[in-house]
């Protein structure tokens, strides 16, 4: 599989967006996630991706300048903001029930566990309680935090309801990851959701995009 992150920048309004250059200085005028262009700055390493991840700036001079940090309290503060975006040159994976069965069951109940999608759309456990969730660029899709035997656990793993259930959220949930390029996508609820045969079709068809 082949990706990259690029680097772009967001007010709260959303009324314009920015990318990053390939200099890691220089901003142009974007449209937020649009495909890469040839002088956009391109990460491959999630790791190296998360250090521009969530970063504040501002408009100086008609350039946007890296601000310092937020603090403690700044976690309302209104402004542009930077989010690294997923860019993909492969075909998207259809994610596995029976993959997803398996992680369910190898984990004991009573930690605090996140079952998530990677960027490679292999279902994954991460324990809350050791691993940040915001901000981690490994989390393409995102479920609900877990512990009892009813979620995690060989229980959890043999109820098809629950199993057949919470696949059709993540399906859903990777089907609007590949559309809008962000990571930490929320499963959609319940409520919301299409027939599952919908998204399979929609994922089997999307199209990665083409850049060398």
């Amino acid at each position: 599989m082949k990706y990259y992150f690029s680097i772009d920048a967001l007010p709260a309004s959303g009324h314009a967006a920015w990318r990053l250059q390939i200099d890691g200085v220089t901003w142009r005028d974007a449209v937020f996630a649009e495909p890469l262009q040839a002088n956009d700055y391109r990460i491959f390493e999630p790791s190296k991706a998360t250090i521009w991840h969530g970063r504040r700036l501002k408009q100086v001079k008609g350039q946007l300048q890296v601000q310092p940090k937020p603090g403690r309290f700044d976690f309302l503060t209104r402004g542009i903001f930077s989010h690294a975006v997923l860019h993909r040159c492969s075909v998207a994976a259809i994610p596995d029930l029976t993959q997803m069965q398996d992680v369910i069951r190898q984990h004991a109940p009573h930690t605090a566990w996140l079952l998530y999608l990677n960027i490679a759309g292999q279902f994954m456990m991460l324990d809350t309680q050791v691993m940040p969730i915001i901000g981690n660029l490994s989390i393409a899709v995102r479920g609900e935090i877990a512990s009892s035997s009813a979620y995690i656990g060989a229980l959890a793993a043999d109820n098809k309801t629950l199993v057949r259930g919470l696949f059709h959220q993540f399906l859903a949930g990777w089907w609007q990851h590949l559309n809008t390029s962000r990571m930490g996508v929320f499963v959609p609820d319940v409520s919301t959701l299409r027939p599952l045969e919908e998204y399979i079709a929609h994922i089997d068809g999307w199209e990665a995009e083409s850049f060398s």
